[in-house]
């Protein structure tokens, strides 16, 4: 099966209005910036997008907000996103927010094919509202459900043409969970190699759980917030 496409305009070419799409990375590191981008490009909208934040107001997922391609947000922070929050705040985006450890649970329950478990945290917030509670050890624990998407995607840093995925350092973060837990899931990658090149050891995400893999270029690599010694 081949599973190299040119670009990202081509990885997302059949992402149709009104899907669901978890994108990996944490505030701006390891977010698949190709794909963001071919996304802004292609005008797709009524989004559901599931990411831990939502970039910031002129770079990731914030160009999407900025178009209102996207109808709801499910992540574990607004950040420094002003669009965001104003659109959160106007009612314009709904959004959910889920405790950052739940997010991180969610996603991975849903690779793993578990429905719902049960977990302290939010019990007592707005975050249990409508959710069964049960006790577990005399504690109070709220019922979540374990996340699905229609595509999941993500950037690793090196990959092989069978989709054998390799992530750097911190920009592992939400990716790898990510990549399990999408009926289709996107890989864009720094280093394409052939299959057989990665060192097996090293391997993250197994080729098994990725449909589409492509070399990006001009990767930015933001950073949010650069704090220097005067």
């Amino acid at each position: 099966m081949n599973k190299v496409v040119k670009n990202a305009a081509a990885a997302v070419s059949d992402i149709k209005n009104g899907q669901s799409i978890m994108l990996g990375g944490f505030g701006l590191c390891g977010i698949p910036e190709n794909s963001i981008n071919a996304l802004f490009d292609k005008d797709v909208t009524g989004l559901t997008c599931i990411s831990n934040n939502a970039g910031v107001d002129d770079f990731g997922l914030g160009k999407l907000l900025r178009k209102h391609q996207i109808k709801k947000m499910i992540s574990s922070y607004v950040g420094e996103n002003k669009e965001f929050e104003r659109q959160l705040l106007s009612g314009e985006l709904e959004v959910d927010l889920v405790p950052q450890g739940t997010l991180a649970e969610r996603i991975r329950a849903g690779g793993a094919g578990i429905p719902a478990f049960f977990v302290p945290a939010g019990y007592g917030t707005e975050v249990a509202e409508g959710k069964e509670v049960r006790i577990f050890d005399g504690k109070p624990h709220i019922m979540e459900t374990g996340l699905k998407a229609d595509f999941a995607i993500v950037k690793a840093w090196k990959g092989d043409t069978s989709g054998n995925l390799i992530f750097r350092h911190t920009a592992n973060n939400f990716n790898q969970a990510m990549a399990t837990a999408g009926k289709i899931t996107i890989a864009e990658v720094e280093i394409l190699v052939e299959a057989g090149e990665l060192d097996p050891n090293q391997i993250h995400i197994p080729g098994v759980f990725v449909q589409r893999i492509f070399q990006g270029v001009n990767y930015e690599k933001r950073i949010e917030f650069e704090t220097v010694q005067e």
